[in-house]
Formats: C-alpha cells, structure tokens, sequence
C-alpha cells in the first residue's frame, strides 16, 4: 500500500506479487561442496565481528532520544535493536529503477490465476464464520477481503523475509525519503513496546510493509484492529486481526456497503477516450447517454452516482466504469493495476468468469503454473536459475533472453510470456499441452 494514502510506500506491489520482481534467482550450495569445505577447516571459525559504521551508530543515538519521546523506554530500544545493524543493501532497492516495465497483462497473469482462485476460494469457506462477522462489523464483503489477503501475501505464505528493525533503522539514516522512514522505524518501536508485535526480529518487505496483509508500521498503528479479542493487535499471526484490520482499512478510506467496485463495460466506437481516467468523475447517466454499456449485457441503472470511464490498456483494451469502492481499493496500494488485481480477483471468488475483453497482446502473460512450467524448460535445457519457482527473477530472464536469442524471438528481452513458452514447449519431448 501506499505509504502516504496506505499502506505500501510504493505506487508498484511488493516484489512477490505477481512473481515478476523478486530477489536474483540464486542456485542452491551444493552440500557435497558445503562438507569439503568445513572438512578443510582445522579448527572452528568465529563469525566475523559486524563492521564498525559510526555512521549509523550516531543516527541511532539520536533515534533512541526521538524513541523516547514516543514512548520507548532507552533500555526497550537497546533490548530491540540488540545485534541489529545497517543494511545499506536496502538502498539499491530505494533507489533502483525496474529494469523492466511489466505490462498490465503479465501482472494480472500472475496475480488472478486459477491457482489464487482456487486457494481464495478455500479461504473463504474455511472462514465463512470469521469473514461474516468481518463484514458485519465493517461492511465489506468476504471476497473483497479475501482479495486483498491473497495479492498482498498469498493468504500468508509469502509476505517478506528482510529484518523490519534492520532496514528501517538503516533508510531512516541514509538516503532519500529518510523523514518517512524515521516515522516508521519510530511506530514499529511503539508497536513493540505497547506488545502490539512479540518478536524484534520480525520480518517484512525491504520498505517496511509486513503481516498477512502488508500494513506499514504507521497505518497498523492508526488502523489495526483486535478482532480475536486477545488484548493485542497482531497482524503477523492473527488471521482474525489481519483481515478485520484490512476491512477497517477500505471502509476508512471510502467503502461503501453492499455497492459494486464497478464493471467490465463496451464503450461505443466514437467515446472520446480523453474523457478516461479515474478522477474524471461524472454522474453514471453521463455514462450512459454516451453509449457505455455493460459488457455482460446487464443494463447499467441510471444514477448520479459519480464514476469513471478506466482504460487501463489504451482504446483496444478492456474497459470499465468504476466507483466509489474502486477508489478505496485503489488507496491500499496506488496503482491501477494493483486495483483492477483485487476487483477481479475479487469478482472471480464470486462466481464471475474474469475479463470478456481480450488485452491488446499477440503474446498474453503467464500463471504462475505456466511460469513455473517455463523455468523446468530453461532448466531442462541448461540454464542455471536456481529454484522453479514461479518467480521471474534475473537468472529466469536472462536464460529467457538467451533462448530468444537462439531461437531468433524478437524482442530478445527477456519477457516470459506466452511465445517463449510455446516455442520451448515445442522443442521438448513429448511435446507440452498449454492452454
């Protein structure tokens, strides 16, 4: 969510979204090697004292004072950053730019697959109970939530492995945006200290997002809710407290009770298209008197409810009219893409079918059982790539960008996509049935 409307502080996902940007692939060490190596050693080795960076220690003698005016005690800050040191690793992520563009079509490929169907779906019957009373509380359905908790850590399996004290610590003392990760840093401490969160040594994505459904530190602190009734607000480990704590969120932000994010819709061929985009806000009868139409055939009711006409895809690609309910999406994580994630995931754990409208690609993005069917491929076919994963790492598209090379594919980018895959298919024996 984003860090100043929500709760990521990046407009893009966290890396293990949609399994495009995560960390390099790495190849496992070898166990034979890792034996040889320690039956070399004549005598046991003492880890290496941590590097001395007066630096960071004088940034954090001035952060325990502003601890303290927080409510951190300076013997419960030395007892949470005991051992803790900087990671100026963090500040290549800070300030790297993606060294690809992912288009709308891979993102939601890997994000609203039949796999998170299939998994959101058993979520929700496993719990009806918890997500009914959820909704009674808060007003926001069980598929919308379960949404949410899906994209953002795959029902939790997957929601960071960086120490939260050790980057925050070190981006709230080097390099850009360091005022809003001092803030961070300074709720995670209050959180620890109020028993909020248990373990120091919690873990999170590298700006600091973490739990079931990836709050900030600040937005846990303002939105969390105690919904198992144990006394604590705890994100981490409490399923209840996640997902009543991310309906309070949407209905804070806007939610309107028993009302549609909004629809797949035809726009007629003469739509002005610069009348696009998410806050050009209009009655929906403005909407229909241009032609707009629902692409499913319902008719749209004419109101003054106010919406917008996205085109997420440009004029060739799906289009929809979108609510109020869209907008609240929206501010858990500003992107448009991560929005339209949720609403048809959503959708999809309702019953629907997904998109009518095909996306304006000669060559479609990958499920994540696809993408892991295209890394047995590479592997099979030499590439070291380390695990089959289902993420597309570095090691995964520059053994993409080499098979593309060789087989003559233009662009020779390292995309995964559809082309790849079937081109690699086809050389394997027997051949592979894709959809």
């Amino acid at each position: 969510m984003n860090g100043q409307m929500g709760c990521q502080p990046s407009a893009s996902m966290p890396a293990w979204h949609a399994g495009i940007l995560p960390p390099m692939n790495r190849s496992p060490v070898s166990l034979a090697l890792a034996a040889l190596l320690a039956s070399s050693l004549a005598h046991a080795q003492v880890p290496p004292a941590p590097v001395p960076d007066p630096e960071y220690d004088t940034c954090m003698v001035r952060m325990k004072a502003q601890a303290a005016t927080r409510g951190v005690p300076t013997a419960s800050f030395d007892r949470f950053l005991s051992g803790v040191t900087a990671d100026r690793s963090v500040l290549d992520l800070l300030n790297a730019q993606p060294e690809f563009t992912t288009p709308i079509w891979d993102y939601l490929a890997g994000l609203v697959d039949d796999e998170r169907v299939a998994d959101g779906k058993r979520m929700l019957e496993t719990h009806r109970d918890l997500l009914a009373r959820v909704e009674r509380e808060h007003g926001v359905d069980p598929a919308t939530v379960v949404a949410v908790w899906g994209v953002e850590s795959d029902f939790g399996r997957v929601s960071g492995k960086r120490l939260l004290l050790q980057s925050l610590s070190t981006l709230s003392c080097f390099g850009r945006r360091q005022e809003f990760f001092r803030g961070e840093f300074l709720a995670t401490l209050k959180l620890l200290q109020d028993g909020d969160l248990a373990d120091p040594s919690i873990t999170g994505s590298w700006a600091g997002a973490f739990g079931h459904t990836q709050f900030m530190p600040t937005t846990y602190a303002r939105i969390a809710v105690d919904f198992d009734g144990d006394g604590r607000r705890d994100l981490v480990t409490s399923i209840p407290d996640a997902l009543a704590s991310t309906a309070n969120y949407l209905k804070r932000s806007g939610w309107q009770t028993g009302r549609p994010w909004g629809h797949e819709v035809t726009l007629p061929a003469n739509f002005d298209t610069a009348l696009a985009g998410r806050t050009n806000r209009r009655p929906l009868s403005d909407w229909i008197a241009r032609g707009v139409v629902r692409v499913d055939g319902v008719p749209l009711v004419s109101s003054d409810a106010r919406s917008a006409v996205i085109l997420p895809a440009g004029r060739n690609g799906p289009a929809f009219v979108v609510f109020r309910n869209y907008d609240a999406i929206y501010s858990y994580n500003a992107a448009e893409s991560y929005a339209l994630a949720i609403a048809t995931l959503a959708d999809r754990l309702r019953g629907g079918s997904g998109l009518a409208t095909p996306w304006p690609t000669d060559d479609a993005g990958l499920s994540r059982a696809q993408r892991r069917e295209l890394q047995r491929l590479l592997l099979a076919r030499g590439h070291d790539i380390g695990a089959v994963d289902g993420m597309i790492g570095n090691a995964t598209r520059r053994a993409i960008r080499s098979e593309q090379e060789q087989l003559g594919l233009t662009p020779a980018d390292g995309r995964a996509g559809q082309k790849i895959l079937r081109a690699l298919s086809s050389l394997s024996s027997p051949p592979l049935i894709l959809p």
